[in-house]
């Protein structure tokens, strides 16, 4: 009998990918594991899931408050889409069921993560401007008051 350290592993089922720009982004280490936690439970072919937080923060090791937190802030990266789902008991009641997430395209949050550095820019060349253009008024009031 041979004897094999690792298991054989369907690299399909028993794996999912991230993908590289996910690193580009300037996440921090909790959105990626949100992140990365969501794209394991999403169905492949609709690209959603629906874990409740406590699930998400359990799997990862964080409270149900800080996975809301960085769900939040995938959402306005524009990773991720939320939805809320309903669920009827066997009573009849209608309650509220877990979120819907939707993994979208990494592209767009890419685009969204340029023009936000672009305005970024645009406005420390502004205030860039403002600063040299100040420092030069106060260098000719000294000036002038000699």
């Amino acid at each position: 009998m041979k004897f094999t350290r690792y298991p054989k592993r369907d690299t399909i089922r028993d794996y999912f990918p991230l993908p590289n720009e996910l690193f580009s982004l300037g996440l921090s280490s909790g959105e990626i594991a949100v992140y990365a936690y969501l794209l394991r439970c999403e169905n492949r072919k609709t690209f959603q899931c629906h874990p409740s937080y406590k699930t998400i923060g359990k799997a990862i090791g964080m409270s149900k408050n800080t996975v809301k937190k960085y769900v939040d802030s995938l959402i306005e990266k524009q990773l991720i889409t939320a939805e809320p789902t309903s669920v009827i008991t066997q009573k009849g009641e209608k309650r509220n069921g877990n979120l819907r997430y939707t993994i979208r395209p990494i592209a767009e949050a890419l685009e969204q993560y340029y023009e936000q550095q672009l305005i970024r820019l645009h406005e420390e060349n502004r205030r860039q401007a403002a600063l040299e253009k100040l420092s030069e008024f106060n260098r000719k009031h000294k000036q002038s008051a000699v």
